[in-house]
Parts: structure tokens; sequence; C-alpha cells
């Protein structure tokens, strides 16, 4: 497939503006743009760089069906979200579920009527509570690793795959994106749109502005450049809870070669992110952030589980690895130090928003 004209909601976030820019320079001729309704602090910062990179911003909210009119659009990728875990346990969960769900029924219809693809990225959060905190761990000085013997489907050393089990409560946030692959699904069958579904882990590098409940590569690089304070929540205060990490330049490799084979891939559910290889613990990110930055911050501990967190996530690609021949190329270092030498480089826009 070699769409002409593609639209990236949440256009003005750190993955929406990095794929809309990596688009634009993979293909000059075609048409990309960018529609964001800036809610998120820092998304601002990102509407210069689209425009001097040739991509068109428009700003719009994907709650309101009239802002989708931008194009004749041939296809979607589709990057907003209210992303937080935490949204809606402490207040409304209205504006997560009419961002998420309602705001994807938009989407549907505005690929419906005009004929376009979709490329969604979900989430690892619509794997449910439970069955996560269910997965057999073994504790290591540094970190909580995968025991050998499982009892669960879909879980190995590698990680946990697309197989692993989805009844039960996933968090507000989880059930809003499920619920979206869900009706893809439904137009899928019902009017012949093809769409392909990224189920994404933790994404990190350049151009994301890490928040507490969200973002914590990103976060933790903050904490150090800027000299903040940081926690370890839950699971006793140690940091050993584990998570894999995709430079978000992995997945615009990905993402670049599922555009080129649509045909091959719609219809499919893919895990997507660092894997084993690219995986971390708080403690051990918080020895990386010393390095690199060079600075020594305070660490309270916390022992009290939050809602909705789990001790480990990390990706099995074999799936997606078998399909298009992609895995990451970038390692944990990597995407520490581009994070580090962003923030470090516009330190001075960054760090009220950072710090």
């Amino acid at each position: 497939m070699t769409p002409t004209t593609i639209l990236v909601t949440g256009g003005a976030g750190f993955v929406g503006s990095t794929l809309a820019l990596h688009l634009k320079r993979h293909d000059v001729a075609r048409r990309v743009i960018a529609l964001d309704n800036l809610k998120r602090r820092g998304s601002e910062l990102n509407v210069p760089r689209l425009r001097d990179g040739g991509v068109e911003f428009v700003h719009g909210d994907i709650r309101c069906p009239e802002d989708l009119d931008v194009a004749e659009t041939d296809l979607l990728l589709e990057c907003s979200a209210e992303p937080s875990v935490l949204a809606g346990y402490d207040s409304s969960p209205q504006y997560l579920v009419n961002t998420n769900l309602l705001g994807t029924l938009n989407l549907l219809e505005h690929c419906r009527r005009r004929g376009a693809a979709i490329v969604f990225l979900s989430t690892s959060r619509v794997y449910p509570m439970a069955a996560l905190a269910a997965i057999r761990l073994d504790e290591t000085p540094t970190r909580f690793e995968i025991a050998g013997a499982q009892t669960l489907a879909g879980i190995s050393a590698r990680g946990i795959s697309e197989e692993f089990p989805l009844s039960g409560a996933r968090s507000l946030y989880g059930a809003t994106k499920l619920a979206s692959e869900l009706f893809i699904e439904e137009y899928a069958y019902a009017y012949g749109l093809r769409a392909v579904v990224d189920r994404c882990g933790v994404l990190a590098g350049p151009w994301q502005m890490g928040k507490v409940d969200q973002g914590f590569v990103a976060l933790w690089v903050a904490r150090h450049l800027f000299e903040g304070r940081l926690s370890y929540i839950g699971f006793g205060g140690s940091g050993k809870q584990v998570r894999d990490v995709l430079h978000v330049d992995d997945l615009c490799d990905l993402v670049t070669r599922q555009i080129a084979r649509l045909d091959d891939v719609a219809g499919q559910v893919f895990n997507v992110g660092g894997g084993r290889r690219v995986s971390t613990s708080l403690c051990e990110l918080t020895e990386l952030c010393r390095r690199v930055t060079g600075k020594t911050i305070a660490i309270d501990a916390v022992a009290e589980t939050r809602t909705a967190d789990v001790p480990l996530y990390v990706t099995d690609t074999a799936r997606i690895e078998a399909t298009l021949g992609w895995s990451p190329t970038r390692d944990l270092e990597r995407v520490v130090v581009d994070t580090h030498d962003w923030m470090h480089a516009h330190a001075a826009s960054l760090r009220a928003i950072l710090s």
C-alpha cells in the first residue's frame, strides 16, 4: 500500500508527532496531516516542529466528528488517547471514555465513509491486572523475572504473547482500548475495513513529556537531569517492578513496514515492545540515569501498591517478528541517552514542564 494522504490523530503528541515526521521524511511527496487538541502540556512545542518538517497541523479533537473532515485521507494512523492507567479512578471517567472509545468510533466512521485503512495503536494494558499479577516470578537483587514454570497461556521466558488471557478487569484506560479493538474487528467484518492493531508496551525517546502516571523513562531521565525527586511506589518500595521499553524510532520502523504491507497484516493484532532484551526495573533504570546524567537524586520508597499497578510486563514479539521480520534495534542505553540529549539541548523550554 502506498497512501498519498495520511491523517495522524494525536499528531502533536510524543508518538504521533514522531511518526508523522518520520512518514513525511520517508516519502516527501505524500501529504501528512497531524490533528491534535493540544490538551497535554508540552504538545504545543511540537507544532512548529511539525510544520518545519512539512507536516500540516490541524487543531482538532477526535471527539468532534466534524474536526476530522480535513482531507480525503486514505490512511488514518491513530495515536490519540488519554494514556494514563490511573485515569478515572479518582475522578469522572467521562473524558477518558469520550476520547478513547467514542473518539475511536468517530475515527472508524471517518474511515468507513472514505474507504481509508487504519493503523491503531492500542496498549498492553488490554491484558487484565489479576492475570498479570498471577504470573509466577523469581526475585533477583535488582528485578523481578518470569519464572520457568507457568500456569497461564501466553506467558514464557520471552514475555507475554497475544494468547495471554483477556478475561478480567484491566483498568478503565485498558477497557477503552480493548473496546476500541472490538469495534475495529466489527468494522472490518461489516464494512471491509483494513486495519492493523498494535498493542504497544512502554514507548520512550526524545520529545516525550513524561509524567508520574505515564512515560516513566522520560520522567526518570528528567528528574535526574533537573534534580527533582522520585519514588519507588508499590511492591515493597524496592523498585524491582519491570517493563520492557521500545524506542519510538523502532516503532516508526515497524509502522512504515506495516503500511507498506498492509494487505499482509490487515486484520491482525500484534504485541509490540522492546522484549526481554530491552527491559528494565526501576532500580536498574536509576543506575543507568545516574551514569548518563552524572547526577544522583533522592528516591523515596512507598511500600503500598497503587490501583492498576502490576509487577512485570515484558512483550513477546514473536508474532510480529515472524510476520514482518521486524525486531527492535535500539537498546535501553540508546533510549536513555537519546532522551537525555534531547532534554539537555532543550532544557530552557522543558525544565518547567518536566522538573
